[in-house]
């Protein structure tokens, strides 16, 4: 991978494990397979499939069951002068049900990130819903273009997800201080108080003061102990930033 293809990638990431709302274009069933695009909310796994908890009537639902064909593209609006300027990531693949006996684990972490979401779960009619990525488009800005190497957004859910909850807690519990340090690195926050939230294979999230914060690391980890040594890793790097 290129310089900048590699930095495509990092950017990409950042933006995907960083938003929860997204355009979701899907081929309309009732309009002669024209696109029709929704605007939804989402939750990454801990791999990067992207979670959908969809309504049976929504528009959009009907689509997908009828044609798994799907695109989602998620948007930066920070550049508010030039909205031409801001980044988007478009994921182009197949959306499908979760299956039953995977359901609980999924909506788990669905719920985790859109704990709103959860008024849903008492309707009927609403089920979850993940994209198996097969293509992955950045555009970071202007000359910033290209397709991303779709290794790591096609990858399975990593082994070690079923031991994320004694994870985040050792590290919460043993080395609170990792976690401090990285936000102030990373956001120029310090909060004693801060903890990791979550985990995924491109990096964990800190929640401070009722806020969420993405902290990536050098590359994807598939295993404990490569996220271990990511962490001894990111230790080391922001030793100076201890609180």
């Amino acid at each position: 991978m290129t310089n900048s293809k590699a930095q495509y990638e990092l950017d990409a990431v950042a933006l995907f494990r960083s938003s929860d709302t997204a355009v979701l274009s899907t081929l309309s069933k009732s309009s002669d397979n024209y696109p029709f695009g929704s605007f939804v909310t989402f939750a990454s796994n801990g791999n990067r499939e992207l979670l959908v908890y969809a309504s049976d009537i929504a528009e959009h639902t009907k689509n997908i069951l009828n044609d798994s064909r799907a695109c989602a593209t998620i948007f930066s609006v920070a550049n508010q002068s030039d909205k031409q300027a801001g980044a988007r990531l478009s994921l182009i693949g197949d959306l499908t049900r979760v299956d039953d006996n995977q359901a609980d684990s999924y909506q788990a972490r669905f719920l985790k990130f859109l704990p709103a979401s959860e008024t849903y779960s008492r309707i009927h009619g609403f089920n979850f819903y993940k994209l198996g990525v097969i293509k992955a488009r950045w555009i970071g800005g202007f000359g910033q273009i290209g397709w991303l190497d779709t290794i790591h957004w096609t990858a399975t859910v990593p082994s070690w997800q079923k031991h994320e909850s004694p994870m985040i807690e050792h590290m919460n519990d043993d080395h609170r201080n990792v976690v401090c340090s990285a936000l102030k690195a990373k956001f120029n926050i310090a909060d004693p108080k801060a903890e990791m939230f979550a985990l995924c294979t491109d990096g964990y999230y800190i929640m401070s003061a009722g806020n969420r914060y993405f902290i990536a690391f050098n590359q994807p980890c598939y295993s404990e102990s490569a996220i271990r040594a990511a962490l001894v890793q990111q230790a080391n790097a922001y030793r100076s930033f201890e609180l």
